[in-house]
């Protein structure tokens, strides 16, 4: 008699062809076992399993399903067990019970061995499907075999109570600033985001993130936030306003609430599936999971970037230098703008899905992924890693033992090699000098090493309060602006690699009124020169519009040096550098008419000039307003 058993789950999906038990007893149990596998009832056919093999301890196809219904619970040992008893009875066995054999070796972290036998399985079939898989298992024993030798430290910490329940929680997500936590729970099958404060070393109690968000009736989920938290992007499915199955949506932070959510709309969202958005630093591109057409494999990421007219453009797939043929999740871009963590099942690593990460180069190109490394990475899935600013700690979610829940989150140190370049970011409240009333205004910072905009954003509209991150290693022009006011211009140097600390400032713009005085900290000239270096383009231009925008004030441009050297030469280098912002403002279509400029020299100091930085600061150039 021929017994043909299917399993559903594809640890099982081949078809054991099994001839009748002599025994009675044990042949009734594997038939038994085959019914409560078609029920799903893996717990009970394992035990109908192994009653078959003990009453017929030469059952080998009870012994081979025996192995399968181990793996599909993820009892590997037991698996590899099963299935070393059933070759031993006949060595004679199909090739997918070497394959199968293979794998519980591999789960075992018995690379050696696993090659060898998947090695032996591809010599009995180069060609189907789990022969592909075979392929790829052997480039994850050679990775894993040097990789398990070179372990890096890894120490999970719960993040203890105030987080994590007897519920599930995953996908965290977390501001720069490292303040504020904000991730998924899921509650009697319903998805919502809730969130946590960090105040005195622990994670406040969570509290759900908004009723504008969190819905009774849809799942929110795969969520990520800007650095300064403000912007929230995540995943919902199945929604009246979707595109796909599941869509990417956004929501703007409103004081101490969030705004209604939108869908964010083509070319991000498709008919197909996204989902797993991560934001770039400056908010201008996005990063998103999809399986539309035109990607490497099923799930790929992709990315779209805004526009000048505001809006997004096409979406771009990352190309075979971060996806493969297989699936690519939990994209996570930090917040140096460089670094890039995600999962894969497509790069060599220790099976399922891998935690990677890659580098931009100076080009911006992405560079060859590289596995975070053992034990972090295990034959399990790992996914859904978010990087602190500083580097120093990941945080992700995993079912470990002696947790509180199904699924909890945690935190553990990042490998040195594996960390982000430095950053450092500038926290804030903008107020009304005269007032201190706070005031919804524009912030922008530029890299003046590569003329790139990293930050350009407005102040929360309740609190005046902002965030911009500033990775570490070149300079940086920073400006307020508002309506109505004269704008602020600041400085920093972050050349050095020593700089830990972030910049906590409140600062005070004054409303348009003659007499006003602006100091331009981002004009610079060569050491006794008065040529405009490039570097201080930018904050030229942010000049130009603010005398665009203000059509009736006129401003006296004025040079100042600090003591050091002759007072007539002193005199004349502030005048010639006025005289060369004055020329550069004419050019640019500023009416002379308006303009005035004057070298005072050494004769107006604003600090004292026994120190460097006092003098530093004395070699400046300004703006006065002379009319309004």
């Amino acid at each position: 008699m021929r017994f043909c058993l299917f399993l559903c789950f594809s640890f099982l999906s081949f078809c054991v062809f099994a001839q009748n038990s002599g025994n009675k007893k044990a042949q009734n149990a594997f038939e038994n076992a085959g019914a409560a596998i078609q029920k799903q009832d893996f717990a009970g056919a394992e035990q109908l399993l192994k009653t078959a093999v003990e009453s017929d301890p030469l059952f080998q196809n009870a012994f081979i399903v025996l192995a399968g219904v181990y793996k599909i619970q993820r009892k590997y040992p037991e698996a590899k067990g099963a299935y070393q008893k059933a070759i031993l009875i006949n060595k004679n066995v199909k090739p997918e019970v070497t394959f199968g054999l293979a794998e519980t070796e591999f789960a075992t972290q018995d690379y050696t061995k696993a090659k060898q036998d998947f090695e032996a399985f591809l010599a009995l079939d180069a060609s189907s499907d789990r022969a592909k898989k075979a392929k790829k298992y052997l480039l994850d024993c050679d990775f894993a075999i040097s990789a398990v030798k070179k372990p890096v430290k890894y120490s999970p910490t719960n993040l203890g109570p105030g987080v994590n329940t007897t519920d599930a929680e995953y996908f965290p997500a977390l501001t720069a600033d490292g303040e504020t936590l904000i991730f998924t729970r899921q509650v009697n099958g319903n998805e919502d985001f809730w969130t946590s404060q960090f105040k005195n070393n622990t994670w406040g109690q969570a509290t759900p993130l908004s009723a504008k968000i969190n819905t009774a009736r849809y799942n929110e989920g795969a969520q990520t936030i800007s650095p300064d938290g403000k912007y929230l992007f995540f995943t919902g499915c199945n929604r009246p306003d979707g595109l796909g199955r599941c869509d990417i949506y956004v929501s703007h932070r409103e004081g101490k609430d969030w705004g209604e959510p939108y869908n964010v709309g083509k070319p991000v969202n498709s008919e197909y599936w996204e989902s797993q958005p991560a934001i770039s630093p400056d908010g201008r591109t996005l990063y998103f999971i999809s399986n539309r057409p035109g990607g490497s494999g099923g799930y790929d990421i992709w990315k779209s970037t805004i526009t000048d007219d505001a809006k997004w453009g096409p979406a771009v797939n990352l190309g075979p230098d971060i996806n493969t043929a297989y699936d690519e999740n939990t994209p996570f871009l930090h917040v140096d703008g460089k670094t890039l963590y995600f999962s894969s099942d497509g790069w060599p690593g220790f099976g399922n899905k891998d935690i990677y990460y890659s580098r931009m180069d100076d080009s911006g190109k992405w560079q060859k992924p590289i596995n975070i490394g053992y034990p972090i990475n295990s034959f399990d899935d790992e996914s859904g890693l978010v990087v602190s600013a500083d580097g120093n700690f990941g945080l992700f979610s995993s079912n470990l033992k002696n947790g509180f829940g199904a699924q909890d989150i945690y935190s553990f140190g990042i490998p040195e090699q594996a960390r982000p370049a430095k950053v450092t970011y500038v926290k804030g409240i903008v107020r009304d000098k005269d007032t201190k009333k706070t005031i919804e205004s524009n912030v922008q910072v530029v890299d003046l090493k590569t003329n790139k905009t990293v930050f350009d954003d407005y102040t929360d509209p309740e609190t005046g309060e902002f965030l911009a991150v500033m990775p570490i290693g070149s300079d940086y022009l920073f400006n307020v602006n508002a309506e109505g006011y004269l704008f602020y211009s600041e400085n920093f140097e972050l050349k050095a690699a020593d700089i830990n600390k972030p910049y906590q400032i409140e600062v005070a713009i004054e409303k348009i009124k003659q007499g006003g005085n602006v100091t331009l900290r981002n004009i610079f000239f060569d050491t006794n020169k008065f040529n405009l270096l490039p570097a201080s383009i930018r904050e030229l231009d942010l000049l130009i519009d603010f005398l665009h925008q203000n059509e009736s004030v006129n401003i006296e441009i004025q040079g100042h040096t600090d003591n050091v050297g002759d007072d007539k030469l002193n005199e004349k280098l502030s005048f010639n550098r006025a005289n060369a912002v004055y020329d550069y403002l004419i050019k640019n279509q500023i009416d002379a008419k308006r303009l005035t400029f004057k070298g005072f020299g050494a004769s107006k100091p604003i600090a004292d000039n026994k120190t460097e930085l006092g003098r530093k600061n004395n070699r400046r150039t300004s703006f006065v307003i002379t009319k309004i």
